[in-house]
Parts: structure tokens; sequence; C-alpha cells
């Protein structure tokens, strides 16, 4: 039978699985493949699976108890190796690799943040910061029929709304370095101009949640900080 994966941890990582229950139904039973240093925390793998409510959950809730007892290299919910022989055999190819991986997680937790802004108070910015844009402007507002100016006037605000996302992303990221070990950003989402994975120690948790409500503070009532976590460290696996 197929093998599901949930994660990889050391050999010696506590196997606290009491009263957890895998993916599947019934539910798989959640178990170790060893190989020297490391092990993979796997389960039997259900046919046809799919991106379940119960499945996700479970999936979810082996890695936090996981997460809870030390260093995890969390797997993304549907990964499933031919069988045990062959997760074992790839714990033992890999294992330098994932073993500095698990010692760089050590103590650490992830936090996402996604920051956005009012498009209105974005785009007085814009327009009040560019000649061009006022004048491209005025010329549209008092000419419908100008295709050329309309093009070029969405275009002019189009860059300049990417730059100063890119500009403020940069800068809030510099802010908050200090108070993670690493950080990965991801693609802005449709609605955030600033996606970004920070990597925390758990002792710094509270002192970076901090930081981060003082940033938003300092930005004020026109930008929107959502952070999220802990979290599998996904980003920095």
């Amino acid at each position: 039978m197929s093998t599901y994966i949930y994660a990889i941890t050391a050999a010696d990582h506590p196997q606290n699985f009491e009263g957890l229950s895998g993916v599947g139904d019934p539910a798989g039973t959640i178990r170790t493949v060893k190989a020297d240093k490391l092990s993979a925390v796997v389960s039997d793998a259900p046919e046809n699976l799919r991106a379940k409510r119960r499945d996700l959950a479970a999936h979810q809730t082996v890695l936090e108890r996981l997460m809870a007892d030390g260093a995890t290299l969390p797997m993304r919910f549907g990964l499933v190796g031919p069988d045990d022989g062959s997760v074992g055999y790839v714990l033992e190819e890999n294992q330098d690799a994932y073993a500095e991986r698990l010692s760089e997680l050590e103590g650490c937790l992830e936090y996402n943040l996604k920051v956005a802004r009012d498009e209105d108070d974005l785009l007085r910015e814009i327009i009040s910061g560019s000649e061009e844009i006022q004048r491209l402007r005025e010329t549209t507002i008092q000419h419908p029929e100008a295709q050329e100016e309309k093009v070029r006037l969405g275009e002019l605000v189009s860059q300049e709304v990417q730059a100063h996302g890119e500009a403020e992303g940069r800068d809030i990221v510099e802010r908050l370095s200090d108070g993670a070990r690493r950080h990965a950003a991801a693609e802005p989402t449709q609605s955030h101009f600033l996606n970004v994975s920070f990597l925390v120690g758990r002792e710094h948790a509270a002192a970076f949640a901090q930081a981060v409500h003082e940033e938003s503070e300092r930005h004020g009532d026109a930008y929107s900080f959502n952070l999220n976590g802990p979290l599998p460290p996904y980003s920095f696996v």
C-alpha cells in the first residue's frame, strides 16, 4: 500500500501520537519510518485522496502535535510515496540535508504577514505626486474619447501602484527583520501588496507580534496588517 507522508523529524523526536487520526476513511494509523538520524511520520495512504475538510484537518493536527514537541519539516497535504521502503530510502539518501534543515528550524515558528492599503488612499497619493498623471487625468475627463490618453493613464497608474507596493513592502520587511531569523517573500495577492513569511524563535514570538502591531499603528488606518501564525514552516522547508 502507498504511504502518506506528514512530516520529517529527528529520529529521537517524541512520538506522541495518542489520540491522533490520519487521513482517510477509516482514518489511517500514524506511525514512523526510521532511517538512522531521521524519521518520517506516515500512515497508509487512502485511495482517491482528495482535499476534504476532514483530511486537511487531520493533516494539520498531526503537524501541530509534532511541532509542539520539536523541530519538524512539514510536508504539504497530499504527499504520497510508493511504500515505506521507498520513503526510508529517500530519508537515507538525503539525511544530511534534512538534518541541517531541522537544525535551522529548531525552536522556530513561522508567521505569515499580509499587508493591504486602501485603494483610494493610494490613488490620491499617486495622483498628487505625478504631474503627468494629473495632466492625463484632466485630459480624459474633458475628452472621454481620448483613448490613447486613457491607455497611457492606466499604464502609468499601474506602474506607480506596483512601485509603491514594492517600496513599502521592502520598508516593512526591513523594519521587522531584526525580530526574525529569516524571511521569505511570496507573490503579492490581488488584495495585498505584501505577502511575506518570517521564521521567528519561540522566545521572540510575542515581541515579533508586538512589532507588527506597532508597524501597523505607524502606518495608520489606510493600511491593513494581517498576521497569521504560528504555522508549520512550509516557507522554509
